[in-house]
């Protein structure tokens, strides 16, 4: 942030900038928002990075199995809404049949229970789309894994409120505001606190207490307790 010393202004000292008159000596400040901003920032990257390079050989593992189970895509890219309101396509093992979207159309035609169940939470408990080998991987939390991507490239941070799509702004209401103004998070309060056990109202409410309270040592803190979380993998389905 650019920030003109008052004092410099009364005292009248001025700068002459190539000719084009006296100008205020400006001082360049960085806030405490700015700085953590930057370290994230840098934790994201090298954080990123590492694990990538040291799971290379579970991704490329994994990468096979899923084209082999019924050579489709191995990587799914879905539309996602990020930081600012911005699109972004995230990216995922993946963990449903080819056709999973006509199978969901159908099923919600007609199964009322589950449309209620979709309406509510955007989830489904019992996943008809989901292949055998992507259960495993959703309750490993591996096929987030390539999100890694969406991190290094910006589109997302380490931790954050998970990325959502358009339909679901309507949910978060005035909250969509603070959802907007943070990166969205390959982990997050909503993930250490027990993912889909955990209700829509106080997904998005937490959601708004990060974005309020983010910082370093939320993020690091919030990092360190995905692991237990993950481990025991609460609310994973």
């Amino acid at each position: 942030m650019l920030h003109v010393d008052a004092g410099v202004l009364k005292s009248g000292q001025m700068r002459d900038t190539q000719g084009i008159g006296p100008q205020p000596v400006v001082r360049r400040e960085f806030t405490q928002a700015t700085v953590s901003e930057r370290v994230i920032r840098l934790l994201d990257i090298v954080i990123s990075l590492a694990v990538l390079i040291f799971f290379f050989p579970v991704l490329a593992i994994v990468a096979i199995a899923v084209k082999l189970q019924d050579n489709g895509p191995v990587f799914f890219g879905h539309t996602r809404i990020g930081c600012h309101g911005q699109e972004f396509k995230c990216f995922k093992f993946r963990s449903m049949l080819v056709d999973a979207e006509a199978r969901l159309q159908r099923l919600l035609e007609a199964d009322a229970d589950a449309r209620a169940e979709w309406a509510r939470d955007h989830k489904l408990k019992n996943d008809p789309r989901i292949t055998a080998f992507g259960l495993l991987l959703r309750k490993t939390s591996i096929d987030e894994l390539p999100q890694l991507w969406n991190v290094l490239r910006g589109d997302m941070s380490l931790v954050g409120p998970r990325p959502i799509v358009r339909t679901e702004i309507r949910k978060y209401g005035k909250s969509f505001r603070q959802y907007a103004s943070v990166r969205p998070g390959l982990t997050g309060l909503w993930q250490v606190a027990g993912r889909n056990d955990v209700s829509y109202t106080r997904r998005v409410a937490m959601d708004r207490l990060f974005s309020r309270r983010k910082s370093v040592s939320l993020y690091l803190y919030i990092l360190f307790m995905t692991v237990p979380a993950v481990l025991m993998q609460r609310g994973s389905y």
